[in-house]
Formats: structure tokens, C-alpha cells, sequence
């Protein structure tokens, strides 16, 4: 198993940044396949970004892309979310999550594919 911890949330105006993180324990990290998902307060959690286990096909809900990138660093053993034009509706507590499903270059958009979990991290965006 693997421990996640999110951080680098915080309060921004409309069209800031925040580069969040996600530290994993475990030397094993480079086997898991990675997501970020988030969710607002009275809405289901949705996926926001997913990347494989050696950081290709990077894949992104529709609502983030182009403003968002994730990226990993496995010697580092973490995992980024840099989050750009921010806006209100990105207003969440954004999760990190891990899998060590599938083969190297696969990713996953679902939640029900992801075993770990973080804690979490509030993202607060002001009009």
C-alpha cells in the first residue's frame, strides 16, 4: 500500500495558480498510476487528471484542460497538479489518488479505479 498527502491548496483570485502536490510513501511509487479528482461542496467527486506510471498519456476532464497539467517525479515520489486561470467553479477540496492497476502506460479516469487516497486539499477561487 501507499500513503498520499495533498498539499499547496490554498485562496486565490479568479485566473491565479497553484501548483499543488502530492507526496506518496514507499519506495514502489514508479508502480502506481496517478489521479487527481475533486470535489465541490453538494457535488459527487469528478475527476480532474490522470497520468501513468512512467508520467505519459496525461489525460484531463474536459473542464480543466488546457489550464491544468499533471506531471510526476518519481524520484521525488510526488505527484503535481499545476493549476492555471484559476477560476470560481474550480472552487474544491482536490484529491489525490493511486492504482497500481494496469500496465505502464495506461491511465484512469474513474474513481473506482483508484485504491489510495489522500486527504485532501481546499482550492478556494474568488470572483
Amino acid at each position: 500500500q501507499v500513503q498520499l498527502v495533498e498539499s499547496g491548496g490554498g485562496l486565490v483570485q479568479a485566473g491565479g495558480s497553484l501548483r499543488l502536490s502530492c507526496a506518496a510513501s514507499g519506495r514502489t511509487f514508479s508502480r502506481y498510476a496517478m489521479g487527481w479528482f475533486r470535489q465541490a461542496p453538494g457535488k459527487e467527486r469528478e475527476f480532474v487528471a490522470a497520468l501513468s506510471r512512467i508520467g505519459s498519456s496525461p489525460y484531463y476532464a474536459d473542464s480543466v484542460q488546457g489550464r491544468f497539467t499533471i506531471s510526476r517525479d518519481n524520484a521525488k515520489n510526488t505527484v503535481y497538479l499545476q493549476t492555471n486561470s484559476l477560476k470560481p467553479e474550480d472552487t474544491a477540496v482536490y484529491y489525490c489518488a493511486a492504482t497500481a492497476s494496469g500496465s505502464s502506460g495506461r491511465v484512469y479516469g474513474n474513481s473506482d479505479d483508484y485504491s489510495y487516497w489522500g486527504q485532501g486539499t481546499q482550492v478556494t477561487v474568488s470572483s
